[in-house]
């Protein structure tokens, strides 16, 4: 929909943001199930890593998803309130975050992608959600993260997908991948953004930015967009399911 991609304040960005959080959960009870999991084929390709994908209609990772949003959706109240008034700005996270995005914005492509991962991976230290929330994996909104200048994985990609798209980012250029890491034997999330064609990886263990095919020792299990959550299939499984 091009909804960062307006000039002017994040406060006419504000309603349409909170809109379409809202489409998923409509999109998802719409499509016919693939199968008892709770997952419906969907497009091939388009994806990182080029997996075919199902989207997920249920499951504990999805309502992590949808109540993510809510939280996100709260964020760009606060950060609407801010962008309009800097000055009076009660809120430190917000002023932080601000700066990410107005540096994103004055830069382009490539440039614009790494502004965004190191000011994100400088800006927060790694955190276990135990000690920091005392729940054993809360998905936080970025002024959650940026409030306490830490937090893990996931944290750190979510921050950076949101940043992305309040600097101008189209949504369909953008995802939050989920995947196992083989070597650790432990899931690992990044931020995906797409460019002339090509998935770049932002992840907070590095500052350099890796295409996805180039990426080693790691399994991608779902993706995550502002139209929801899908896994990653076995294509083998897909095309025996599309021939019964």
């Amino acid at each position: 929909m091009g909804m960062f991609g307006c000039t002017g304040a994040l406060r006419a960005l504000m309603l349409a943001f909170g809109l379409l959080w809202l489409v998923p959960e409509a999109q998802v009870s719409a499509r016919t199930p693939l199968s008892p999991g709770g997952a419906v084929l969907i497009k091939k390709s388009i994806e990182p890593f080029g997996r075919t994908t199902a989207i997920l209609s249920e499951g504990g990772l999805r309502d992590k998803w949808l109540g993510l949003q809510r939280r996100i959706a709260d964020d760009l109240v606060q950060l609407a309130l801010c962008e309009g008034d800097r000055e009076g700005c009660i809120s430190p996270a917000a002023l932080k975050f601000l700066a990410v995005v107005d540096d994103a914005k004055a830069r382009d492509g490539r440039a614009r992608l790494g502004a965004v991962n190191r000011a994100v991976n400088l800006a927060i230290r790694p955190a276990d959600d135990l000690v920091q929330y005392g729940a054993i994996d809360l998905w936080a909104s970025p002024l959650m993260t940026f409030a306490n200048n830490a937090g893990d994985c996931e944290d750190y990609a979510i921050a950076k997908f949101v940043a992305l798209r309040l600097a101008g980012m189209a949504p369909e250029d953008l995802r939050i991948v989920i995947m196992h890491d083989a070597l650790r034997g432990e899931d690992h999330a990044v931020t995906a953004a797409r460019l002339d064609g090509r998935w770049l990886t932002l992840d907070n263990r590095r500052m350099m930015m890796v295409a996805d095919t180039d990426v080693r020792n790691y399994r991608p299990t779902f993706v995550i967009d502002e139209a929801g959550v899908r896994r990653y299939v076995d294509t083998t499984l897909v095309a025996e399911a599309v021939l019964r």
